[in-house]
């Protein structure tokens, strides 16, 4: 069985395809994965957007691999 990996989506993109490879990768609704996003973001204090940021850099583009 292979193992799954995780990429940044390209069809299920906002910003840089961070939440809607996260979405892809557990097979749940991308809408699901950007509503805890903005709820992580005021629990947070922002932090959550330093994390996307530095997910966006270090999760490569599904585009790029295939």
């Amino acid at each position: 069985m292979p193992m799954k990996r995780l990429y940044r989506s390209s069809t299920n993109r906002m910003v840089a395809g961070v939440l809607g490879g996260i979405a892809e990768y557990f097979r749940v609704d991308p809408t699901v994965i950007r509503l805890l996003f903005v709820i992580s973001i005021f629990v947070s204090l922002f932090q959550s957007v330093a994390v996307y940021l530095i997910a966006a850099v270090i999760i490569p583009d599904e585009r790029e691999v295939h």
